[in-house]
């Protein structure tokens, strides 16, 4: 494809687990220059021994502009134009755990990373309604949290409607990514499937971005340390031990907070809606509210009751509550404090509580 596209790179990277480094050799991967002539790619040996990785590394890789594509009928539509250039991580990201976000962290060590999410793909395929892992509208403070991981960049989500891409072939996938979003490489896991039917798989990945002038870099999976002791999904024959968010809702289901924060990289947040406080009622020191669970805009963990929770409103500092959950309400008890006793009667707010332990 000539200088028209971003030469391609390909590089594998060791398993990782869900604990911190250790002391012996990292496994390195080079990254393949296959066009040596490009000075925005040169040679070089990445280390994976890390899941905390800071930096973004060392190689350049400036945006490529769409006005600098020979043909004027291959640009992109510019509600697409967004991640043109980019360097998009490959998956399903319901989560956001630890293993979407080692995608980002290899995205962004040599380009611009976003991350390609699907839209609409459980009422295409006639799958039960659930709620989501992470509220919608909270997704973005989640990304947000990786920039320390991403070269102090925050990864960005870009969404297609999952009937658009449904019926492609593997190699009509990769051109619509190629040449109608102009994206320069793609990350991957090593078990990615693509395509209609899923017929495509990582080998064939390398391979077609390899035919359309694109960067390929897949990676092994994040391993979870639990695998051996909980052994969550032995009927999955997909599962071998990774990190997942089939893993994540099972350890949700649970009510295991501890092990859920340890798979997403951070505490789980849940978030309600609200209007007024019609439902709070006070002592002298303490408060308390019942909201029902059509209020959740996310899932929630196993009912039950929760300790050392924290409260979060807006811009307040949060507030350290107790959380019991019904079969139709979430409750909340907490020390009196100030911001319940504005008036918020006329408005819908959001409510954010992490959990702490479940007391059994």
């Amino acid at each position: 494809m000539g200088s028209r596209f971003c030469s391609t790179g390909i590089f594998h990277l060791s398993s990782f687990t869900v604990k911190p480094p250790s002391s012996a050799a990292a496994t390195v991967a080079a990254i393949v220059d296959n066009n040596s002539h490009n000075p925005r790619f040169h040679p070089r040996f990445v280390s994976s021994s890390s899941l905390q990785s800071k930096s973004p590394g060392d190689i350049p890789f400036p945006p490529v502009s769409f006005s600098q594509r020979e043909d004027d009928h291959e640009k992109p539509s510019e509600a697409l134009s967004s991640v043109a250039g980019g360097i998009v991580a490959l998956g399903k990201f319901d989560a956001l755990h630890i293993g979407h976000r080692e995608l980002a962290i290899q995205a962004s060590k040599v380009g611009t990373p976003y991350l390609l999410s699907f839209v609409g793909m459980a009422e295409v395929l006639g799958w039960d309604p659930r709620p989501p892992v992470v509220a919608q509208c909270d997704r973005e403070r989640v990304l947000s949290s990786w920039a320390p991981y991403c070269g102090n960049v925050a990864p960005k989500e870009f969404q297609v409607q999952f009937m658009s891409v449904r019926h492609l072939t593997p190699r009509q996938f990769v051109e619509k990514l190629a040449r109608e979003l102009g994206v320069c490489g793609v990350v991957a896991g090593e078990n990615y499937r693509f395509g209609y039917k899923a017929a495509g798989d990582a080998s064939e990945l390398v391979r077609l971005c390899d035919e359309f002038g694109m960067g390929a870099y897949i990676i092994n999976s994040v391993m979870d340390r639990h695998q051996d002791a909980r052994n969550m999904n032995r009927l999955d024959l997909k599962d071998r031990g990774q990190v997942s968010s089939t893993r994540v809702r099972q350890a949700l289901a649970e009510g295991d907070m501890k092990y859920v924060s340890e798979l997403l990289g951070r505490p789980h947040r849940l978030l309600l809606t609200i209007k007024g406080w019609k439902s709070l009622t006070s002592t002298s020191s303490t408060q308390r509210m019942s909201a029902p669970r059509s209020s959740l805009l996310n899932l929630p963990p196993k009912d039950g009751f929760y300790e050392n929770c924290s409260l979060l409103f807006g811009e307040q500092n949060a507030v350290t509550c107790r959380v019991s959950i019904d079969t139709s309400h979430i409750h909340l008890e907490m020390d009196r404090v100030d911001f319940c006793d504005n008036d918020y009667s006329q408005k819908s707010q959001v409510l954010g509580i992490e959990f702490g332990e479940l007391k059994s």
